[in-house]
């Protein structure tokens, strides 16, 4: 007897070491894949950085460090016609080769990480990103994360088709090449894994954070390689008057989450006025561009920072080294400008003319704290830094990635608590007015409901024909009977049945002539959403 368990023993152990050498090689095999994701990732991003560059530099005669001084002394047809050129190659780049003639965003990526098995469309995707190159290197006022986001994305799925990645492990490496874009583009590893986990896969767990970590490193790496240890602003050092500033830069966080909600809002409210106007002009859609362009070239004329991604402006508000009305004018105008860029469809994110407007933000309100309480206040920098942060993590709604990017972008760490602050209150005031961030209303409005949680989208990504039962033999369809489609959801199948009060409904082939080839059942329809419900949930614990 003794005998028999000790080979039970031995053979349980065996087996256990050998499942162990298996998910080990195959945690070896998919870390690998995410290495070579993040540095190609990573090459992807900074191609991107460089290409704006070099061809911002060859229309306008400098590069995004020095183009807004540089077209202020530009003969003013010249910064007038580049934005018109740049919106109607845009236009045209768009009409021919994305559906419905508009450049793909973070809103895409996020949707296809959890309803299309971490897939976006290729050839939209690459399209989108050569108009958002030509958008930020002519005139448009947008930022480059958004682009650098989306061509990630279709590397990420161009590896996934090749080595047959589906579910779970696709969704891990779509994060891996999001880390390392965003890690690559902006220098920042931290925030570029936390933006991969909060923004887009938007759960935090460990079965993605590893694989996250090093594919961010990796694209931190190359940048550092190519580019050098640099960060994106260089700022004075700052000051902070602990417990007596704290109610200052809560009071900031508020107007920052204030100032985020109407820029969200006027984007929106953009897009609709110009779907409105070209539906009755009858504008073609490749037209689209062009018009915003030429109104970007108008305003580039008297405000040349509105150009590109605005970095330059950025670090002048970052600096102090601008006065309270000059803030709060190119704050309007930069606004203006990003509603302009977005409603005509010209391509490029968010990300950067948040940094932007959150600068002009923080600024001014450190010009009216600093005029108000002298021998308490801090610099007006300072307050320039914070509003960044929040107003920026407001519109991503992303409250840590945000806050570690701002960190990373600028290098000062010392700042921490006074961004901390702003950016919380911030994202808890802007919720109050949107559907968690820029990103989740955009999809709400198109009809994806992720703001929702898992119970409201999930019914959406599941077919009849995942759980029906086939018949013997196809019927015709009686006449005037409740059915089902092939192709229907199971959120049409739910809602199909309490309307009927039915325990099954038939499913049909609607080919010509229709037959009944399967048949539903409430209690099959019923477990199937528990199970993607429970699948969902194991997924996000890890």
């Amino acid at each position: 007897m003794k005998d028999k368990r000790e080979d039970r023993g031995e053979r349980y152990w065996r087996v256990s070491l050998k499942r162990a050498a298996r998910e080990t090689r195959g945690r070896i095999w998919f870390w690998g894949v995410a290495l070579i994701v993040g540095i190609v990732s990573g090459y992807a991003a900074i191609g991107f950085r460089l290409a704006i560059e070099k061809l911002q530099t060859l229309v306008y005669g400098a590069g995004p460090d020095a183009i807004h001084t540089l077209a202020a002394g530009l003969n003013p047809f010249i910064v007038f016609i580049i934005p018109v050129c740049g919106g109607l190659a845009v236009g045209l780049i768009l009409w021919r080769f994305t559906p419905d003639a508009k450049a793909l965003s973070v809103s895409d990526v996020i949707s296809a990480g959890t309803l299309r098995d971490a897939r976006v469309n290729r050839k939209a995707g690459l399209a989108s990103a050569a108009a958002s190159l030509i958008t930020l290197s002519t005139g448009g006022s947008t930022g480059r994360e958004g682009p650098v986001v989306h061509l990630s994305a279709v590397i990420a799925g161009w590896v996934d088709d090749k080595i047959n990645i589906h579910g779970v492990a696709a969704r891990d490496i779509l994060g891996c090449a999001v880390a390392a874009a965003v890690s690559a583009s902006f220098n920042a590893p931290i925030a570029g894994a936390l933006f991969a986990l909060e923004v887009v896969l938007r759960h935090y767990a460990l079965h993605s954070f590893g694989p996250i970590v090093l594919a961010s490193v990796a694209g931190a790496v190359i940048s550092r390689i190519h580019l050098g240890d640099f960060t994106e602003f260089s700022l004075p050092p700052s000051s902070l008057q602990f417990f007596e500033e704290i109610p200052a830069f809560m009071i900031l966080g508020l107007v920052a989450g204030i100032v985020a909600v109407i820029l969200m809002r006027a984007l929106f409210f953009a897009e609709d006025m110009a779907d409105a106007l070209q539906k009755r002009a009858g504008t073609p859609v490749w037209l689209r561009p062009t018009v915003a362009g030429a109104i970007l070239g108008l305003i580039a004329i008297w405000f040349p920072h509105i150009i590109g991604v605005g970095y330059e402006t950025t670090t002048e508000a970052l600096t102090g080294n601008l006065t309270l009305t000059g803030a709060i004018l190119f704050a309007v105008v930069k606004g203006a400008a990003v509603c302009v860029s977005y409603a005509g469809r010209m391509g490029g994110g968010v990300f950067s003319p948040a940094l932007m407007m959150g600068a002009f933000t923080g600024l001014a309100f450190g010009h009216i704290a600093v005029a108000v309480f002298p021998d308490v206040s801090g610099s007006e920098g300072l307050y320039a830094l914070a509003g960044t942060g929040a107003v920026a993590a407001a519109v991503l709604g992303a409250p840590i990635s945000t806050t570690l990017i701002v960190f990373e972008l600028t290098g000062d760490y010392q700042a921490a608590i006074a961004v901390m602050i702003s950016v919380s209150l911030a994202t808890v005031l802007s919720h109050r007015f949107v559907w968690k961030s820029f990103f989740l209303s955009q999809l709400m409005r198109a009809g994806v409901r992720l703001a929702h949680g898992a119970g409201a989208y999930l019914p959406a990504t599941i077919r009849v024909r995942d759980f029906m039962e086939m018949t013997d033999k196809p019927v015709p369809l009686p006449e005037g009977a409740s059915s089902l489609g092939l192709d229907s959801s199971l959120a049409d199948a739910l809602r199909r049945f309490d309307q009927e009060e039915a325990l099954r409904l038939p499913v049909v082939d609607y080919s010509n002539p229709p037959l009944v080839v399967a048949e539903a059942s409430h209690i099959a329809a019923l477990k199937t959403f528990n199970k993607a419900l429970i699948d969902s949930q194991r997924e996000r614990e890890g």
